[in-house]
């Protein structure tokens, strides 16, 4: 900006300006073939330009903006606001059939107001179509709709004989003034009259009583073209003011259609230059002046302008005199255009590009010299995204490669952070600018879907998206990333941001710019940003500023020279060092504040540490980088050396650094937060006035901290060179002891206030307490209401919480509650008063802890669930009072200091709730608990904590009153531990319930005990009871279970401990650790029937297929303390249950329950296995539970239970009957029957009541489970019984070895085989026909029988009979197999005695060969054994001598003849049975004779 306008405001945002969302209504044509005829010739009207104005109507105004957009040209939007409401949502867009002209005009409609049309609306279209709205209320139109026919006016002007072209346009109520390229103004009543009405149309003329023609010709040689007209109202009435095009002012009276003033300007300075536009400014009646503006242009160059005042005096009477004064003022635009103009009382307001430039309307100086300039946007958006200058981000990159050089693995991340921070600053960030900007880089959402993110998702898109462009670990290539969409961003903030026009509201001096896409206003600097801002080359322009530090001179030369070198530095710095601190301070801590300033130190000193190989070279190229590298050293010499001479010359002209370090401090202390004293008004509603103090606060605090951090670096520069400047010691401990700890407290305050002013708010968390709080929405305040909405959006930072927090201060801050907006003055207090606030507080008393108002806006963010800025601020304020070292003094003054913890506790806590895990969520666990034990402890904690007000959101702490530190301690740690239960935290829950414990026998003493008012006062045992049985239930939800089992024990409330040892053992069994009761680490010290108790309970009432089972637990707990019987009884009655409600239920997995039934049973068996032999018998619980833990009962009760179990009574003989190892072994072997058969899908049920189960020994036999059927027929039958059922199973097995049975009559003997093929195919499936498979089956079954009468013919001698006699039976042809034969011939050795032997001998094998006439086997055993007789050793001959020492089955032998005689007879086989009979005669004759010979050979050896 040029030397003559200094700078003395900048423009404010106004937040959410840039979100508007359209309801577009449609606008209905009536004449859409006139509208298309001339749409497609040549415009009628001027052609759609940007364009945009406000109208303000009504007390207390209502501000009316509308914009025309050239790449909308069809489009108008409408937005209504109201300074004591927030920025609308919402605007109305009417969309026409044709573009527009760049025209409308806003007013009040006096006549049907009351009706609801609020306003009148007039535009223009290029076709010269005219349209008058009645505008109701904007939120009663829906979009997409299309404009009541009977709210809208449409007048085609082409229509009405013209002769030229529309020009220039103007409107007031009722009336429509258009100008023609002829130099004709024509007025058109619209909305007053009918169009057809004599009335409606005037033109407006000078040659009044002549002739049409003639009128046309005079106009068409006298008059140019309009170029500009204005409706201005003068003494009640309105005149029209024309600018011609060869610079001819005419003003007529529109009430009597009559000129009343007709003069041409005086030419301008430009030559040639072209009449543009015309202004008038407001009529002053104290003066007569009213000022007119005229724009012209040079006529070659295009972007050469000149704004021209004139004073046009005037006089009322019967008519308005008007006289041009001939001086005027010229104001050249220099470079740029002027893009709006607006005249108030005393002040011109110029807009352009670069920036606002304000005039004072009346001077005397005939070329103005005096100028002001407010800075735009563009400005403070182009430094934040390093767009400035083009070395801007290369210093960035060389700064943080010098900053990091020893940990380079961390600049990206913090790189990163630095960027996203300030591209979602608040006047940055652009809703539809960040859109367009990732849409470039294929990032597209929907509407709703786009304005869902909030700040962290918008972050993690933008990230993930430089990350993907660049590579992570190159900081340069991601710096690179950074800057090329920070060039695209800023570009389409340019574009969409582009300055409009001026609204300027003449009542309170408001002054705002509209914007393309959003609205600001304008305020004025502080009077420090003004020094700050300003050029110090003289004297005079420190003077002229009005800011007095100084009344004497020497010490205002010595503050610029100062100034000069804070400049210096900061040059050579360049603006990156600022970020970069401020990041420091901000995000986590990857770099320490405090090793930042002596980096950037050594960078003024030695320059840059970076090498060549750390710069792009990519990009520059090595050349390139070597010449950059070059260039930075000759400006660090050259800095260097003026730096040196500037501070000896600093020194010299102030004698000494003494006097240099007064005026610095002087200077810092109007650094410092001003202290307003504020008083309770009423309540600060969020409006639009708040969100443009925010915003301007914002500003003026990162001045401030910028500032102060200058002056930091310079005098740390100066101590870092006070050998070289000639610097007292004394003066270096001044700096260091004084003025740097005063800058660092001026830092961080200003450092808060910056960090409430532009950091978004978090996202609400959906259970934690503040946003519970606040969803109930108790009060009615509609702006409270909306927060839940606005949170964790870009344009809605922290300090509006605090700002609407606030009760209104007696003052400036008073404008906030005002309708209307503000002026740029009014800016600077109400600031004063908000960041007094903040820092002071509504008091603004003075305090010995640093920043001691930092515990309300804790308490107000907390409130609203703003965590992470809780966090900060309160941890930056402990940090920088331990810096100070005045820990002490909090602790022992008011509480403060346990205040402070206790908020950050509470932080802590709702943070680690808030979706954190892992490291991250326990860390942060620790920390709150580290604050709430630091705050029970401080002096002054009770009373300090019970003032916290309830409305700050945090838990009631629900005590009062004033006790000993002991009970407050007992109170306060019970008031933690419910908060952490609350939180579901059982760890930090279980410490406070710990640390209660250890303050109830002091709290709950006897000298408490008398006090009748302590509301503690309660018994220490239950006291202690209730505290044990929440330690019980923490460590049992951290899984810790021999902690919670230590809290039982340690538990003296005897009911309380019953009712947790339940509980303990049903989450031991839920969580399948139920075995820890088992393994006998757990000391169970007088628990132990409590514990069998509760495990039998959970045992009875449990499913018996859960797992783990509670009896086999109950087994395993009993055989670990040597209960054996209690061991068997528990593991039997599970098996017992398994019985029952197996047959009950039906279940389909019959052989795994068989299985567990098994195993219970055996365990049962060898636990009383254990137990001595008289007192191996168990209960088998099946009437109840008795606990009686006897390991040797007495004989005396088993007797008697004995005795009442031979009763009749069954019942009794149920309930009281004893099971001993006998028993239960005899059911283990049933069982075992039972298991077997259900692997052979064999149903039979063991019910417990059968007494021999012969059925089941067939069905085993049926199965071919003989060891099983065995195993039961030994088990169970004894004597003759044992050896019949053995006879059954062995003719049962015979019968499956033959094949061919004869008749159906013998597939069953003595009723143990199924009678039918039919049952026997159920049983054993469908018989095979394969003859190989028959063969194999049979062979398999000999080798069976075999096998089996082998080992238990012992048990009964006649079971081979019993064998042979079946076979021979089932099939008379059958051919006996050998084994079995030699069964009954036995030992070949004793033959010599005949066929005598054991029960199974030959003699009754040949009796069955006789019965069942196998008459060829009988003979031919019959003779072997005669043969065998007969030929006896010599050495034997003596043994058959004896008396009766031969037998031989003489009966048989006899039937055998007698069989053989009826077969002959019969003639059956009669060559057979003949030679058998002849075969057998001569075996028998030779068998007597020598039994003859023996006996008389026995006889004669008698005699002797």
């Amino acid at each position: 900006m040029e030397r003559s306008r200094s700078l003395v405001g900048m423009e404010v945002p106004i937040t959410g300006s840039d979100s508007v969302k359209w309801i577009e209504v449609t606008v209905p044509s009536a004449t859409p073939a006139t509208s298309s005829s001339s749409s497609s010739s040549s415009p009628f009207a001027p052609l759609t330009e940007d364009a945009a104005a406000c109208a303000i109507i009504g007390d207390p105004p209502t501000y009316l903006i509308w914009r025309i957009h050239k790449s909308q040209p069809c489009a108008l939007d409408l937005v209504e606001l109201c300074a004591h409401k927030e920025f609308p949502r919402t605007g109305i867009r009417i969309l026409f059939p044709d573009a527009l002209c760049p025209f409308a005009f806003i007013c009040k409609d006096e006549i049907r107001c009351t009706s609801g049309n609020l306003y009148l609306l007039y535009a223009l279209t290029v076709s010269g179509v005219a349209y008058l709205f009645k505008l109701r209320n904007i939120y009663t139109y829906e979009s997409c709709s299309i404009f009541p026919s009977n709210d809208l006016i449409e007048f085609n002007l082409q229509t009405h004989p013209h002769y030229g072209e529309i020009t220039a346009v103007a409107a007031t109520s009722g009336s429509l003034v258009i100008g023609r390229s002829d130099g004709s103004v024509s007025l058109f009543q619209l909305g007053m009259f009918d169009q057809s009405a004599p009335d409606f149309v005037h033109e407006l003329r000078d040659d009044a009583g002549i002739g049409r023609l003639w009128g046309f010709i005079s106009r068409g040689r006298m008059v140019s073209p309009v170029q500009d007209l204005v409706i201005s109202e003068v003494a009640g009435r309105k005149l029209v003011f024309v600018l011609h095009f060869d610079g001819m002012l005419r003003v007529w009276d529109l009430l009597s259609h009559s000129k009343i003033f007709s003069c041409t300007m005086s030419s301008t300075p430009l030559p040639g230059a072209t009449f543009l536009r015309l202004w008038v400014g407001e009529a002053n009646y104290d003066t007569s002046v009213i000022p007119l503006v005229i724009l012209c242009r040079h006529a070659l160059e295009v972007d050469m302008e000149m704004i021209s005042i004139y004073h046009l005096r005037f006089s009322v009477g019967d008519r308005i005199i008007f006289f041009l004064e001939p001086s005027m003022q010229n104001i050249p635009s220099e470079e740029g255009k002027f893009i709006d103009v607006k005249l108030t009382s005393n002040k011109i307001w110029m807009l352009k590009q670069d920036g606002l430039i304000s005039h004072n309307l009346f001077h005397t100086k005939t070329n103005l010299e005096e100028g002001h300039c407010y800075a735009l946007q563009e400005t403070f958006v182009a430094d934040q995204l390093f767009q400035s200058s083009e070395h801007c981000l290369d210093d960035l990159l060389w700064i943080t490669h010098s900053l990091f050089s020893t940990m380079k693995e961390q600049i990206v991340s913090f790189v990163s952070s630095i960027f996203l921070r300030r591209l979602l600053h608040p006047g940055v960030y652009h809703n539809s600018v960040l859109r367009t900007t990732l849409q470039d880089y294929n990032k597209h959402w929907t509407n709703s879907e786009f304005q869902s993110l909030t700040v962290d998702g918008l972050k993690k898109e933008i990230l993930s998206l430089i990350e993907h462009e660049g590579v992570p670990e190159s900081p340069s290539t991601l710096i690179y990333c950074w800057k090329n969409f920070c060039m695209r961003y800023f570009h389409y903030w340019c574009k969409n941001s582009a300055p409009y026009g001026l609204l300027v509201d003449s009542s309170t001096g408001a002054v705002g710019l509209i914007r393309k896409d959003s609205l600001s206003l304008f305020r004025c600097l502080e009077d420090i940003e003004l020094l700050i801002y300003g050029s110090f080359d003289e004297l005079g322009d420190f003077v002229d500023s009005g800011f007095d530090l100084y009344g004497d001179d020497l010490e205002r030369e010595i503050l610029f020279e100062v100034l000069r070198c804070i400049s210096s530095i900061s040059q050579q710095l360049g603006k990156t060092a600022s970020a970069l601190f401020y990041e420091s301070l901000i995000s986590a801590p990857v770099i320490s504040s405090e090793e930042i300033v002596p980096r950037l130190l050594k960078i003024l000193e030695t320059g840059c540490s970076s090498s060549v190989a750390a710069l792009p070279i990519s990009d520059l190229g090595a050349d390139g980088a070597w010449e950059k590298e070059l260039a930075n050293h000759k400006m660090l010499r050259k800095f260097s050396v003026d730096m040196l001479l500037s501070l000896h010359a600093l020194c010299n002209k102030a004698s000494s650094w003494s006097r240099v370090l007064d005026v610095i401090e002087s200077y810092l202390k109007f650094l410092v937060p001003q202290k307003m004293t504020q008083g309770v008004d009423s309540e600060v509603l969020f409006n639009i006035n708040t969100s443009i103090l925010v915003q301007a606060t914002s500003q003026v605090a990162k001045v401030m901290f910028e500032s102060a951090l200058d002056i930091l670096l310079l005098l740390s520069y100066l101590v870092n060179i006070s050998g070289q400047i000639h610097m007292l010691h004394d003066d270096i401990s001044r700096i260091q002891l004084e003025l740097v700890p005063m800058i660092q407290e001026i830092v961080t305050e200003w450092l808060i206030i910056h960090f409430f002013s532009t950091t978004p708010s978090e996202s609400p968390a959906l259970e934690d307490f503040s946003s519970q709080l606040s969803s109930l929405q108790i009060d009615s305040n509609i702006d409270r209401k909306s927060w839940n909405e606005r949170l964790g959006k870009c344009d809605f930072t922290l300090a509006f919480m605090l700002l609407l927090n606030i009760r209104s201060s007696s003052g400036d801050l008073s404008h906030l509650s005002l309708r209307s907006l503000p002026s740029p003055r009014s800016f600077i207090s109400s600031v004063r008063d908000f960041t007094s606030w903040m820092i002071w507080g509504s008091t603004g008393e003075e305090s010995s802890a640093f920043f001691s108002h930092s515990t309300e806006l804790a308490s107000i963010l907390l409130k609203h669930g703003q965590y992470d800025a809780v966090e900060y601020l309160l941890t930056i304020v402990d940090a920088h009072s331990h810096k100070e070292k005045l820990s002490g003094s909090i602790q022992s003054s008011d509480g403060g200091w346990c205040t402070l913890h206790h908020l950050l506790g509470c932080c802590l806590l709702a943070q680690a709730q808030g979706g954190l895990n892992g490291i991250q969520k326990e860390k942060k666990i620790c920390e709150a608990v580290r604050c709430f034990f630091r705050a029970s402890s401080g002096e002054g904690a009770s009373q300090a904590l019970q003032s916290l007000s309830s409305e700050a959101g945090l838990p009631h702490l629900g005590f009062n009153g004033h006790v000993s530190s002991a009970a407050w301690k007992l109170h306060y740690y019970q008031w933690a531990m419910q908060i952490f239960e609350q939180y579901n935290i059982s760890e930090g829950a279980c410490q406070f319930a710990l640390a209660a414990l250890e303050q109830v026998d002091e709290a709950l003493g006897p000298q408490n005990d008398s006090c009748g008012e302590d509301p503690l006062n309660e018994l220490a045992t239950s006291f202690k009871g209730r505290l044990w049985a929440n330690v019980f239930k923490f460590t049992l939800d951290l899984n810790h279970f021999y902690d919670a089992y230590c809290a039982i024990i340690s538990n003296p409330d005897e009911e309380s401990k019953y009712i947790c040892l339940r509980r303990f053992i049903i989450v031991l069994y839920e969580h399948g650790a139920i075995k820890i009761l088992c393994d006998g680490q757990l000391p169970f010290i007088g628990l132990t029937e409590k514990v069998e108790r509760e495990l039998a309970w959970k045992a009875e009432r449990s499913d018996i297929a859960a797992k783990p089972n509670p009896y086999k637990l109950l087994y395993a707990f009993e055989m670990h303390r040597h209960n054996w019987r209690r061991a068997a009884s528990y593991i039997y009655l599970y098996s017992a249950r398994l019985r029952t409600e197996s047959v009950l239920r039906d279940c389909p997995n019959l052989s795994l329950t068989l299985q567990e039934r098994l195993n219970g049973l055996s365990a049962a068996i060898n636990a009383l296995y254990l137990v001595h032999p008289a007192c191996a018998w168990i209960n088998p619980l099946l009437g109840g539970n008795p606990l009686h833990n006897e390991h040797y009962p007495s004989k005396k009760a088993k007797k008697m239970v004995e005795e009442q179990s031979s009763s009749n009574d069954a019942q009794l003989q149920k309930l009281y009957s004893y099971v001993d190892v006998e028993k239960l072994e005899n059911e283990f072997v049933l069982t075992t029957a039972e298991y077997l058969l259900s692997l052979a899908n064999v149903k039979w049920t063991y019910t417990g009541m059968q007494k021999l189960p012969s059925d089941l020994v067939d069905l085993l036999v049926e199965t071919n489970l003989y060891d099983m059927a065995f195993t039961i027929v030994l088990k169970f039958w004894k004597g003759s019984g044992l050896k019949r059922e053995l006879e059954r199973i062995f003719i049962a097995m015979s019968l499956k070895c033959c094949p061919n049975r004869v008749g159906s009559s013998l597939t069953r003997t003595h009723g143990l085989l199924l009678t039918s093929s039919k049952d026997d195919t159920a049983i054993h499936g469908s018989i095979d026909p394969d003859p190989s498979t028959q063969q194999s089956n049979g062979s398999n079954r000999w080798e069976t029988l075999e096998l089996y009468l082998e080992k238990y013919k012992g048990f009964n001698a006649r079971l081979p009979v019993i064998v042979a006699e079946t076979l021979l039976r089932t099939d008379p042809q059958i051919e006996l197999p050998l084994w079995l034969v030699h069964m009954f011939k036995g030992n070949q050795k004793e033959s010599y005695w005949g066929m005598t032997g054991q029960e199974s001998n030959t003699a009754t094998l040949f009796q069955l060969y006789v019965d069942h006439g196998r008459y060829t086997e009988a003979t031919t055993l019959l003779l072997e054994y005669i043969e065998s007789f007969a030929s006896m050793r010599p050495a034997d001959i003596i043994h058959r001598k004896r008396p009766s020492a031969v037998w031989f089955p003489y009966t048989t032998i006899e039937r055998l003849w007698c069989q053989l005689e009826e077969m002959i007879s019969s003639g059956n086989m009669v060559d057979q049975c003949d030679k058998l009979k002849k075969l057998l005669h001569e075996a028998l004759l030779r068998h007597l004779n020598l039994l003859k010979v023996d006996s008389d050979d026995a006889l004669s050896s008698s005699v002797r």
